[in-house]
């Protein structure tokens, strides 16, 4: 049903396939406070973070921003800027709502060293692609193999520290989290 894997070439022939919903920067407690009901009332979560790039060998940066995405809604949570919440955490914690991401060990990892919780309901795109024959492991051949379309990752070694995120890093941060959800809802129809 699904090629196992597609080369880069392949990928980049592809369309162009972007977020085009509603970006919530969290970076502020009152921003939190606003946006929360509209997180708490999800069952299904796309999962992602984003670290500034360290290009220097053994230096490692601390997590950013956290992305949690509905099929129409961006959250950016600011970590850099406002740490990991309480009514975050109790996200990530809560059994009853499925988070979908990719390659997620290590943002949990680092989520956890911040803010330590017992993570519930997580799932890794990597593992579960594998039950439909795919073999590919980042989530822009995985993206491009299921839903034909591909993702651009021209903003992952952007500083995700800066003051304000450009409005490409905001399309980017949301752009990868989605894709999860987005890959993970075609794939539970088939």
């Amino acid at each position: 049903m699904f090629v196992e894997n597609l080369s880069n070439d392949e990928v980049n022939e592809l369309p162009l396939y972007q977020f085009d919903g509603g970006i919530f920067v969290i970076d502020t407690f009152e921003k939190l406070d606003y946006y929360l009901p509209l997180l708490k009332d999800q069952k299904i979560l796309g999962f992602d973070t984003e670290t500034r790039p360290s290009f220097k060998k053994g230096v490692v940066n601390p997590v950013s921003l956290l992305q949690l995405t509905t099929s129409s809604e961006a959250f950016l949570i600011r970590i850099n800027q406002i740490g990991l919440p309480e009514e975050v955490k109790s996200i990530l914690a809560d059994k009853d709502v499925l988070k979908i991401g990719l390659a997620i060990k290590d943002d949990i990892k680092v989520l956890k060293d911040i803010n330590n919780f017992e993570p519930e309901s997580f799932l890794d795109l990597q593992d579960y692609v594998g039950s439909f024959g795919i073999e590919a492991r980042s989530l822009k051949k995985i993206t491009a193999i299921v839903m034909n379309k591909r993702i651009s990752k021209s903003q992952q070694v952007s500083n995700w520290e800066r003051e304000t995120l450009t409005e490409a890093q905001q399309v980017y941060a949301a752009t990868d989290a989605w894709a999860c959800l987005k890959v993970y809802n075609t794939l539970k129809k088939v």
